[in-house]
């Protein structure tokens, strides 16, 4: 990385309130997007006027939890945005956004369209219009909490001048009167998670130095540890604030785990870019993929080697598979509801998830052959 460039000062009271010269993102962020409302110049004071000013953005594929995201930012009105950025990244637009919902926020609120190009580039889009010193993004399907931007507040003002972010606290309501689904413990992981853009502030000179987010993660996985970790190199320190935001689990079809394979492909990118420690940098768990190369390779090996006229090694390679897959299946099935649907899901995902994700991992492997390494600035 560069050393910092391009900060810029400006005399709008949101950088007085700030304390900071804040910086417009520089021409390494991506810069089509079309814009369907033009920022406000001017905002009523907030009730905590020495607290730092920032924008929220908020990427979006249309979903009804929108509006509930909105309604709650809006609640939580102790220190209000200077300007909430909503990024509609739908290919097609078919109904309008439930801009409504923010209530005495949506004459802040701008708009923009950026076409179905993923939530990193739907992010940098919404990043070239920030004017304030630090930038907020907000996944559509989180609730901040009433004591939110107070905390916020308290968050950012305590932060040094090398502080380039500050993570929010998320929380995840599971059922109280069973156990969690396999799905409803995966998104119960973001409690832990590191540097999650559900609720993270950047410093927007951060942000600038670092050329926003990488558009090669086009899903909402592994984008802000990716971040997170440029943003870190660049000699920025990253933390944790005090603030609380309510992450709800989505509902989601049986097959959702089974989709989710492909982030295999980003972490082959997130090797080529940060080596292969960056696991233990990123905060990351490291996943199965291992087991599952072993369990696939036993499936491959069967029926070849049955082909081949080994029918004792094709048994045995059939059974290492099947009590991979057995195990596999089990640790997904055993801390669950174990209710009839959940234990068909879990066996028929089973089957089919470890080569799934070897798939993704070597397409992975051919698609970003050619990424370099992230390249520390001296």
């Amino acid at each position: 990385m560069t050393a910092p460039t391009g900060r810029t000062a400006r005399t709008a009271p949101a950088a007085e309130r700030d304390g900071t010269a804040p910086a417009r993102p520089a021409s390494k962020v991506p810069t089509s997007a079309a814009t369907e409302n033009a920022p406000t110049t001017e905002n009523t004071a907030p009730d905590l006027p020495d607290a730092p000013a920032y924008t929220v953005v908020v990427p979006t594929i249309g979903r009804h939890c929108l509006a509930d995201c909105l309604r709650a930012l809006a609640e939580a009105g102790d220190h209000p945005p200077d300007q909430v950025i909503v990024v509609d990244d739908r290919p097609s637009p078919a109904t309008p956004l439930p801009l409504t919902a923010a209530g005495p926020l949506a004459e802040r609120i701008c708009t923009l369209h950026t076409g179905g190009r993923g939530p990193a580039a739907a992010r940098n889009a919404g990043l070239r219009l920030v004017t304030t010193g630090w930038t907020v993004f907000l996944d559509d399907d989180v609730q901040v909490l009433p004591a939110w931007s107070r905390l916020l507040a308290d968050d950012l003002g305590r932060a040094d001048a090398d502080t380039g972010g500050v993570q929010g606290r998320l929380t995840v309501p599971l059922p109280a009167d069973r156990r969690p689904t396999d799905f409803e413990r995966n998104t119960a992981g973001l409690e832990h998670a590191a540097w999650a853009t559900a609720d993270m502030a950047y410093r927007t000179a951060a942000l600038t130095d670092v050329g926003g987010f990488d558009e090669r993660f086009r899903r909402a996985f592994r984008e802000d540890a990716d971040l997170a970790l440029r943003v870190n190199a660049a000699g920025w320190r990253l933390q944790r604030g005090q603030r609380t935001t309510r992450h709800p689990v989505r509902s989601a079809d049986r097959w959702v785990s089974v989709r989710a394979q492909r982030g295999n492909a980003d972490d082959v990118l997130m090797s080529r870019v940060h080596g292969h420690d960056w696991w233990g940098r990123a905060q990351a768990p490291r996943g199965r993929l291992p087991r599952h190369a072993l369990v696939t390779a036993a499936a491959l090996a069967a029926p070849l080697l049955a082909l081949a006229g080994r029918p004792r090694a094709a048994c045995v390679a059939g059974a290492l598979w099947a009590v991979g897959t057995a195990e596999f299946a089990l640790a997904r099935t055993l801390p669950g509801p174990r209710t009839a649907p959940e234990i068909a899901t879990m066996a028929a995902t089973s089957v089919v998830i470890p080569p799934l994700a070897v798939g993704h991992w070597l397409t992975g492997l051919v698609r970003h052959r050619g990424a370099a390494p992230l390249r520390n600035p001296s």
